[in-house]
């Protein structure tokens, strides 16, 4: 409820799965919610509803006159919040939109992939109270409205004043926020995480198979010790998001099948029907988000004068499966060319064994 009793109006723009799945959830429990988003989901919203299921048999349902949808930011004007879910690429374009549109006493939410949207939206609103979050579960979008959580995990948010108002609203829908501090190391601890998003799309397989087999696990090792090397140099802290702290992941994704079928299943639930973002955006034929993930790590080696070849080969072979390359790599076949890349800071190739 907002502060004078009436029910808390929401936005979300950006009704992608991300955000008709949050947005969905929150109309369930009571919120006034408008997805923003393209005319094909708004049709498909109008035509079905939502039905909002998850890994642990939740199944709730929404409908059609149940939630509004837009197609422009204007419908953003009366918010108490707005949650942006935009693709990254997107940031620039929702952040000048939403400027035109909304009050001062707005907050924004930016439950983006990376690390530099909630800034790039704050440099767009520097009115409102902008705030970074953090989704860590997957969600499919399995047609007719129906929106699927894969994985587990609570959404994690920026600590301020503002997100008591509106966390009620989210512990109603079964979505609680945990209010951090250590926000970029929360966001770092998402992102080397995401780092398999680039292995799962290239392998074409769901989440649960593609981790299912050790040469995929070690490829996603690869990048992650990579990255984990690159952050210790530049002592930034990264937040433990799992049950094991995230220097011990890429050991654990390198252990035989068996044992990590055990294992891996104590760290993080995936129910078979798990995809990454990536590899629905190689499929719906967008453009991914390979640069805000592989390619801050990139970006990083470079600002402390080094490369990050693992990772700027992963973003390599994304682009080239966005214009029509290999988009089912075997695990062998990965493996085998990302070890084939220059070690960080090496003159020359020197393969790395996982």
């Amino acid at each position: 409820m907002s502060g004078d009793g009436r029910p808390l109006r929401i936005s979300v723009f950006g009704a992608g799965s991300i955000g008709c799945y949050v947005g969905g959830r929150l109309a369930a429990a009571g919120a006034e919610v408008t997805l923003i988003g393209r005319e094909r989901v708004g049709a498909e919203i109008r035509a079905h509803g939502l039905r909002l299921t998850d890994l642990h048999g939740a199944d709730v349902r929404v409908g059609a006159s149940g939630i509004d949808f837009a197609t422009g930011p204007e419908s953003a004007a009366t918010a108490d919040l707005v949650v942006v879910s935009v693709k990254s690429a997107g940031t620039p374009e929702a952040g000048a939109a939403l400027a035109s549109a909304i009050g001062s006493d707005t907050v924004v939410v930016s439950a983006q992939n990376g690390l530099g949207n909630a800034d790039t939206l704050r440099a767009a609103l520097p009115e409102q109270v902008v705030l970074a979050a953090m989704v860590p579960f997957n969600v499919v979008h399995r047609g007719d409205g129906h929106f699927h959580q894969g994985s587990e995990g609570d959404l994690e948010i920026e600590q301020h004043p503002a997100v008591r108002a509106f966390a009620p609203v989210f512990d109603d829908a079964g979505l609680p926020l945990h209010a951090r501090d250590d926000f970029r190391s929360v966001q770092w601890a998402k992102l080397l995480l995401n780092l398999n998003n680039a292995v799962n799309a290239l392998s074409g397989l769901p989440l649960r198979e593609e981790l299912s087999q050790r040469s995929f696990r070690r490829a996603v090792a690869l990048a992650q010790r990579e990255a984990l090397t690159l952050l210790t140099a530049r002592g930034i802290a990264v937040a433990k998001l799992t049950p094991l702290p995230p220097q011990w992941i890429p050991r654990l994704l390198t252990v035989p099948d068996g044992v990590f079928r055990v294992a891996g299943s104590r760290m993080l639930a995936i129910d078979p029907h798990a995809r990454s973002s990536m590899w629905d955006d190689l499929e719906a034929g967008r453009r991914t988000e390979v640069d805000w993930i592989s390619g801050e790590i990139v970006r990083l080696a470079a600002s402390s004068g080094t490369v990050a070849p693992v990772n700027a080969r992963l973003v390599e072979l994304i682009r080239e499966a966005e214009a029509g390359g290999n988009r089912h790599w075997s695990g062998d076949a990965l493996l085998a060319d990302l070890r084939s890349q220059r070690a960080p800071g090496k003159p020359t190739g020197k393969r790395q064994r996982n």
